[in-house]
């Protein structure tokens, strides 16, 4: 009996240094990938046993026991984040498990354009199916109350720029970004700003470079733009801006713009109303930002599109009168 009890503890202990044996191996042996490269999500709650056996049944593992036990042993059984993962090269078990702790997910991307709009930006958002989406139905005042703005509209306090997210990351989060991204541009630029600037706050230096970014492309105009729109503030003039306009016809706006619109009376009719509109009307870059704090000195009280992008600058009346008749009438 006691013989037959030795050979059975002997037995065991061989069968455990040999499982001992066989986990270290598999451990440190890098896997070879059924494809290349290999994607595998991970569903929030998901346990490290239950991934295991789903990536031996893609082919990634011999079979389903061995790495979670890895990850029990080493304390990580419940140490592992939600998200989709991408494999580009053979790796280890334990490097595996690392990279599920450590969350390193296969990220997506999203653009905002510079002189788009919230609902332009609500739109995309909306589309992009690896968006969280938790926005539908919400009014813009819903939204602006979520994220702290305190102004009128949420439009142009989101930067544009391209924002990396993992899948599943709520539509509110990227805007909390991109409004967080603003807050920090605007803040930054406005500290920065010319001292002789006819702007009492960033608010109205917000609003100017979202015009800014309407009314021109080429990002060598910008400050001479800004320069335009600042003398004419100087002076009191209407700024007179068809951009604004555009913006206060809303959803309605055809393409073209015709007199009527020049003449109806809206809060963003910068024709009709003096001062800058009450809000910003896009959100503005940062070329556009920058030429709003820093407008370039120029006697220009006019400009006109010459149809290639680019405009005329004019000092008087007289002279943007004939560049209108050379570029917009071609007289």
């Amino acid at each position: 009996m006691m013989r037959a009890l030795r050979n059975l503890l002997l037995l065991a202990i061989v069968a455990m240094a040999a499982a001992g044996a066989w986990l270290y191996w598999f451990a440190n042996h890098p896997v070879a990938l059924p494809r290349t490269p290999f994607d595998f999500t991970v569903r929030s709650g998901a346990s490290v046993k239950s991934v295991s056996h789903r990536l031996a049944d893609e082919g990634l593992f011999p079979e389903g026991e061995s790495f979670w036990l890895i990850a029990r042993i080493l304390g990580r059984s419940g140490a592992i984040q939600a998200g989709t993962y991408r494999l580009e090269r053979a790796m280890t078990p334990l490097e595996i498990l690392d990279k599920l702790k450590r969350g390193d997910v296969v990220l997506a991307e999203i653009l905002f354009v510079e002189g788009t709009t919230f609902r332009q930006w609500r739109a995309q958002l909306a589309a992009n199916s690896n968006v969280k989406q938790t926005l539908a139905g919400k009014s813009e005042d819903e939204i602006r109350s979520a994220l702290g703005i305190a102004e009128p509209l949420p439009e142009g306090w989101f930067f544009p720029d391209t924002y990396r997210f993992a899948p599943g990351t709520s539509d509110l989060d990227l805007l909390r970004r991109a409004h967080g991204a603003m807050k920090k541009r605007l803040a930054d630029a406005w500290a920065g700003r010319d001292p002789s600037l006819p702007l009492k706050t960033p608010y109205e230096a917000l609003i100017l470079a979202s015009i800014v970014e309407k009314e021109t492309g080429a990002a060598g105009e910008r400050p001479v733009i800004a320069g335009v729109f600042a003398n004419r503030i100087r002076k009191g003039m209407r700024l007179q801006t068809d951009p604004t306009v555009i913006y206060g016809i809303g959803e309605k706006f055809d393409g073209d713009i015709r007199k009527r619109d020049l003449t109806a009376d809206t809060p963003y009719n910068t024709y009709t109303r003096d001062g800058l509109p009450p809000t910003p009307i896009a959100m503005p870059g940062a070329g556009s930002l920058a030429a709003a704090m820093h407008p370039a000195q120029t006697n220009a009280l006019y400009f006109v599109g010459r149809g290639d992008g680019t405009h005329q600058f004019s000092a008087t009346l007289e002279e943007h009168n004939r560049g209108v008749a050379r570029y917009q009438l071609k007289r």
